[in-house]
């Protein structure tokens, strides 16, 4: 396995839309989907690779010179709880303090939906170091409570 930055617009949106086709319970609204797809292509983007083959990514959005956002990540379901997440997260916590920010912040959906799903897309943040900060009940619609988590960075 190994991590690599990716620079083309291109390329970004073929991984990122080969690996959240196979993410339909985190990624279920097309129209959302399509525009994570769109917009990290112009992000700061990293891919793992198991061969040639892309199973993961990470793009990070830089909102002011000390606070940045992982805009969207996902690993194919067969390479989940290997190890991938946080050499992902590894990576943008890199370019994150090369860039000199601070602090790292990431929304999911919150506890105070039932989602099964989400319930393991938080404990892996956590596990990872970030921190629940802030629920924001009509941010994506109050069918879909936001989360927001962060980290700092060391």
């Amino acid at each position: 396995m190994h991590i690599g930055k990716i620079e083309t617009p291109d390329q970004k949106r073929e991984i990122s839309r080969r690996i959240l086709a196979d993410l339909g319970e985190w990624f279920g609204i097309p129209e959302a989907t399509e525009s994570y797809i769109n917009e990290s292509s112009a992000l700061p983007f990293w891919a793992a690779f198991d061969g040639v083959k892309p199973v993961g990514f990470i793009a990070v959005l830089k909102h002011f010179s000390e606070a940045a956002e992982i805009y969207v990540m996902g690993i194919l379901k067969p390479y989940h709880r290997r190890g991938i997440g946080r050499l992902l997260i590894g990576e943008a916590e890199k370019w994150c303090r090369d860039q000199g920010i601070v602090f790292l912040q990431v929304k999911t959906l919150s506890a105070s939906h039932p989602d099964a799903y989400y319930a393991e897309t938080r404990a892996f943040y956590r596990a990872v170091g970030f921190v629940e900060l802030e629920e924001f009940s009509n941010l994506w619609g109050t069918a879909n409570p936001c989360l927001l988590m962060i980290k700092k960075i060391k």
